[in-house]
C-alpha cells in the first residue's frame, strides 16, 4: 500500500515511523499545513513533501491517513472517499455531530475502505481481553471498569479546541466501552469536576470526571477519568462476570516487581499514549492494510466513531443537565 500522510506533528511522525517499518507499506508523500515541517518528515523516511491537493490528484496514492488538526478531519476524509483512496482518519471525525453524519454519508456514496483511529483496540492486552469475554471466560459479563489518566493536563490552549474532555479524551474509553459490551448502551450518566487545573475550568471544561454507562440489558460501565496521574499513564481494564474476573493492567519497560523484606515495588506505568501504545499502532496499521485488500471492514470503521461520538455528546448534557440522557435523546 502507498500512503501519503497529512498530518507531521507529533502523532503524525508516529504514523509516519509505523508506515516506513512496515513490510507492506510505503510512506509515498506527507503534506502539513506548515510546509518546512512537511519537508522535514518527507526527507527522514524518503517520501515526497506535497500539498494536500496533489495528494488527493495522484494515482499513485492508495490511501491517505489523515492525523492533522481535528478541524480538518471531514474534509479531508471526504476527499479521500471522492477520490477513492482507502482512509485511515484519526479520532475524531469532527467535534459535532451533524458533520460526522454528513462525512459517514460521503462514505456511503463513495464506499471505500475506511479505519478510524480508535488504536486501543488494537492494544495486545485489551484484544486479549476481548477474546476472553467473548469465549465466555468469566461468564456472563455484568460490570466493565475503565481507568484512564493522562500523566498530565495538557496547556489550556489545547483544551479549548478540543470540544472538552469527553470529545478529546473519554471519547476512546467510550469506544473500548462499546466494543467489550458489544450490547447497544441505553443511558449515561456523567459527573465532572476542575480539581487540577484552574485554567481548564475558566475554558468551560473539568479535568476529572465519572462516567456511568447502562446497556439495554442493564449490563454497567464505570469510567474514571483525570487529566493528572503523577506516577505515567494510568490505562487498566477490569471485565467482571459470572464465572469471573479479567484484568488488563498498566504497561511498564520490563513489567518487573521486586518483592523484598521492604514490600513489593515496580516500575512505573509508561508515561504517556506514544509509548503505552507502540505496538497498537503497528497493529492498526496491520489491520488497515488487511481490511484494503481483503476488502473487509476495518476493526475500528466511521460508524464507531460517530456512536463513540454520541455518548461524549449524552456525557456532556447530562453533566451540565444533572441526569441521566438516554441516547434516544441524541441525535
Amino acid at each position: 500500500m502507498r500512503l501519503a500522510l497529512i498530518g507531521a506533528g507529533r502523532i503524525g511522525k508516529v504514523h509516519a515511523r509505523t508506515i516506513d517499518e512496515h513490510p507492506e507499506a510505503t510512506l509515498a508523500a506527507v503534506a502539513d499545513f506548515h510546509a518546512p515541517t512537511a519537508e522535514a518528515l518527507a526527507a527522514e523516511y524518503g517520501a515526497r513533501a506535497l500539498d494536500a491537493d496533489t495528494i488527493f490528484e495522484d494515482d499513485e496514492i492508495d490511501a491517505v491517513l489523515i492525523a492533522s488538526s481535528t478541524p480538518t478531519h471531514a474534509d479531508y476524509l471526504e476527499r479521500a472517499a471522492r477520490a477513492g483512496k482507502a482512509v485511515l482518519c484519526e479520532k475524531p471525525i469532527a467535534l459535532d455531530l451533524a458533520r460526522t453524519v454528513e462525512a459517514l454519508r460521503v462514505l456511503e456514496s463513495h464506499p471505500v475502505t475506511c479505519a478510524l483511529g480508535f488504536n486501543r483496540r488494537h492494544d495486545p492486552q485489551f484484544a486479549a481481553l476481548k477474546r476472553a469475554v467473548m469465549e465466555g471466560r468469566i461468564g456472563n459479563l455484568e460490570t466493565l471498569t475503565i481507568i484512564s489518566r493522562d500523566p498530565a493536563p495538557p496547556p489550556t490552549e489545547y483544551i479549548g479546541a478540543s470540544g472538552g474532555i469527553f470529545r478529546d479524551m473519554t471519547i476512546h474509553d467510550f469506544d473500548m466501552a462499546r466494543w467489550l459490551l458489544n450490547e447497544p448502551i441505553a443511558e449515561v450518566h456523567a459527573e465532572g469536576s476542575c480539581l487540577i487545573d484552574p485554567g481548564i475550568g475558566a475554558v468551560g471544561d473539568v479535568d476529572t470526571a465519572m462516567v456511568t454507562l447502562i446497556t439495554n440489558s442493564g449490563r454497567l460501565c464505570h469510567i474514571s477519568n483525570s487529566r493528572r496521574a503523577s506516577y505515567g499513564y494510568d490505562q487498566r481494564i477490569e471485565a467482571f462476570g459470572s464465572a469471573g474476573m479479567l484484568q488488563a493492567q498498566n504497561e511498564s519497560d520490563t513489567r518487573l516487581r521486586f518483592t523484598g523484606e521492604p514490600g513489593q515495588v515496580e516500575d512505573k506505568p509508561k508515561w504517556f499514549f506514544l509509548e503505552r501504545y507502540a505496538e497498537a499502532y503497528r497493529h492498526e496499521i496491520d489491520d488497515f492494510i488487511d481490511a484494503w485488500r481483503q476488502q473487509r471492514a476495518p476493526l475500528a470503521g466511521a460508524n464507531d466513531g460517530l456512536q463513540a461520538l454520541r455518548l461524549a455528546e449524552a456525557a456532556e448534557r447530562s453533566r451540565h443537565e444533572g441526569r441521566r440522557i438516554t441516547l434516544d435523546e441524541i441525535g
